[in-house]
C-alpha cells in the first residue's frame, strides 16, 4: 500500500492547500488552516480534459473548506492534468477533435464513451488507492465521513463506478453532460447513498432524455435533480442544496467569522 507523499505546500485565506504524491498519482489536499481532526473528507472530481486545480473546482473546495471546514482532495484522472497522456489518450483525443470538427456526432458519442470506459477502468482503482493513503493520515484516519463532489463529464462518469463499488462514500454529487453508457446506467442501480444530480438543461452534445434516464437509474431513496439553462461549458448553477454535503456527511463545521 502507497502512503500520502507531500511535495508542497501553500496557505491562504485560512486553507492549507499540500500537493501530493501517491505512487505516481499526483493530488491536491485542501484543509482548513485551523481545523479539526477526522473532519469530513469529500473527494472531488474533474471534468473531461481538466485538472485538479481547475478555478471552479478550487473555488467549491475553498467554499468546502472555509464554511464548513472539511477537507478536500482531487487527483488528475489518467491522461490529466500532470499525469502522461498513453497512446490510447492521444488516439481518443485526436478522434474526439476530428469527429467534432466534421459535426459527426454518432462518432462522438461512440468514441466519447469508449474512451471514458477506459478512463474509469484506471481511475476508480487509483481513487480507492487514494483513499487508503489519505486514511492514513492521523488528521483524516478511518472515523472521517467521505463524500463524491464530482462535478459533470468525466467527474461523473468515473465517480458513478466509483460510488457503486465503494462503501466508504455516503453521499454524493454527479451531473449530466455526459453520453449515460449501459455500464454506466448499471452502475448507478447499484448506488443507494443520497444523490444531488446537476443537469445543463441545453446541453449539445447529451441528449437531455439521457441525462433524465440516468437520473431515475439511481437506485437512492433520496435524490435530487437540479436544472439549469446552459450548455456543456456554460452553466450557471442557481438554486442548489449547498448544504446537501454537510448535512448527509453528519457534521457541521463551520469556522469564526
Amino acid at each position: 500500500m502507497h502512503s500520502v507523499r507531500f511535495t508542497a505546500e501553500t496557505s491562504s485565506n485560512g486553507v492549507v492547500e499540500r500537493d501530493f504524491l501517491v505512487g505516481e498519482i499526483p493530488g491536491v489536499l485542501w484543509s482548513p488552516v485551523s481545523g479539526s481532526d477526522h473532519a469530513p473528507l469529500v473527494l472531488m472530481g474533474h471534468g473531461g480534459g481538466l485538472h485538479k486545480k481547475t478555478p471552479a473546482l478550487m473555488a467549491r473546495a475553498h467554499d468546502l473548506v472555509t464554511t464548513w471546514g472539511f477537507t478536500v482532495a482531487a487527483v488528475d484522472a489518467p491522461g490529466h492534468g500532470d499525469r502522461p497522456c498513453t497512446a490510447e489518450d492521444e488516439q481518443a483525443r485526436a478522434g474526439l477533435r476530428q469527429a467534432l470538427t466534421a459535426g459527426e456526432n454518432e462518432a462522438f458519442e461512440s468514441i466519447s464513451v469508449r474512451y471514458a470506459i477506459s478512463l474509469a477502468e484506471r481511475a476508480v482503482p487509483e481513487w480507492q488507492a487514494t483513499l487508503d493513503a489519505l486514511q492514513q493520515l492521523p488528521e483524516i484516519g478511518t472515523e472521517a465521513p467521505i463524500g463524491y463532489g464530482g462535478g459533470i463529464t468525466l467527474g461523473t462518469a468515473i465517480g458513478i463506478p466509483l460510488t457503486a463499488i465503494e462503501p466508504r462514500i455516503t453521499a454524493a454529487i454527479f451531473g449530466g453532460g455526459f453520453f449515460p453508457h449501459v455500464a454506466l446506467i448499471e452502475a448507478a442501480t447499484r448506488i443507494t447513498v443520497p444523490i444531488q444530480f446537476l443537469l445543463p438543461w441545453d446541453d449539445e452534445h447529451v441528449d437531455r432524455q439521457s441525462s433524465l434516464a440516468l437520473f431515475d437509474a439511481f437506485a437512492s431513496t433520496e435524490k435530487t435533480l437540479h436544472a439549469n439553462p446552459g450548455d456543456h461549458r456554460t452553466i450557471r448553477w442557481h438554486g442548489l442544496d449547498n448544504e446537501f454535503l454537510p448535512r448527509h456527511l453528519g457534521r457541521r463545521v463551520t469556522t469564526p467569522s
